[in-house]
């Protein structure tokens, strides 16, 4: 098969499309012939050599395709051969093929193309299980998401505005927040020019945000502290300002507040296939009905995908970036 290889660990040059083995199904796995494969932050640090696969997962960039089952291997029920499927992948998803668990494929859902459909395993699972399995976010709620242009805030702006909530978003330019409005952001902050902690005050009477969807680390703790609610839940997904950061325990503390680490990739199999179940059953009848939609900003063929990951460290593109295969 062709697959993506890092020829070390560096910038976007290191990067290459090769022959390799195909993969074989395990027990409880299935080969799916990818269409298109999606690109993730976390792909670039993988590169970087700085976020590397779980043990036992492939060691090719990759956490999100789409394509059709090719293979089944034992003990798999519920698939065939032919089905159009996007799944969740710990690696592997650059290349012509991939094996993946079977409980972490799901169906494409109704009125989305196979090829689109790569835009949504991670951003799906990701906002599903972070703001709404994890964080509990309710109707009539006030959800803060940092990034509202990107693959996971356009998302989480959809999905949280069409189930009842007060969505604030961040973004850096006027197109990007113009988009975050059309998704369903009740107020779009420019966080260049505006000040987030006033921002989400005023916009919500002081109350501030009961969630907050965070990929910023350490830059934006105590400030996201400052923003949270009474009672409120920080969720912290990403690392892009850093690792490191003092918190405030008094100002927890009087909020009664939450702050909550997690990843997905590295999450046990079971886990993850209850995470694509329940988003299944919940999230993709929205998708289905048009109420949520993937939003791809570009589609590339696998040969760039170096120009593509300059493109993602650019910060110039909003919505998911694909690479069809």
């Amino acid at each position: 098969m062709r697959a993506v290889i890092a020829e070390g660990t560096g910038g976007p040059e290191v990067l290459s499309v090769r022959d390799v083995p195909d993969p074989e199904p395990g027990p409880g796995e299935v080969v799916v012939a990818v269409a298109a494969a999606a690109l993730n932050r976390a792909d670039l640090l993988q590169r970087q050599g700085f976020y590397p696969p779980p043990p036992g997962a492939s060691d090719l960039i990759g956490m999100e395709c789409s394509g059709t089952v090719a293979a089944l291997g034992e003990d798999v029920e519920g698939w065939g051969v032919g089905d159009e499927v996007c799944a969740l992948l710990a690696g592997g998803g650059y290349a012509s093929r991939v094996a993946v668990p079977a409980g972490q494929l799901m169906p494409v859902p109704a009125g989305v193309d196979l090829v689109t459909a790569a835009a949504l395993p991670e951003v799906a699972c990701t906002v599903w299980s972070n703001v709404f399995m994890v964080a509990g976010l309710q109707r009539d709620e006030a959800l803060l998401v940092h990034g509202g242009a990107g693959g996971i805030g356009s998302f989480a702006i959809q999905l949280a505005h069409v189930l009842g909530a007060r969505v604030l978003t961040t973004a850096g330019t006027a197109e990007k927040l113009e988009a975050c409005r059309a998704l369903g952001a009740d107020r779009a902050i420019d966080y260049r020019e505006q000040d987030f902690v006033e921002e989400v005050r005023a916009a919500t009477h002081g109350h501030g945000a009961d969630v907050v969807l965070d990929n910023m680390g350490a830059k934006y703790l105590a400030r996201n502290l400052d923003a949270l609610a009474t009672e409120g839940r920080l969720v912290v997904i990403g690392m892009q300002g850093g690792t490191r950061a003092e918190l405030d325990l008094g100002k927890l503390l009087r909020k009664r507040a939450a702050v909550i680490g997690t990843t997905l990739r590295a999450r046990p199999v079971a886990e993850k296939s209850a995470i694509c179940a329940s988003v299944v059953e919940h999230v993709w009848p929205l998708v289905a009905d048009g109420s949520v939609r993937p939003i791809v900003g570009r589609t590339m063929p696998l040969d760039e995908v170096a120009a593509a990951h300059e493109l993602m460290e650019s910060g110039e593109h909003s919505g998911k970036i694909l690479l069809t295969v």
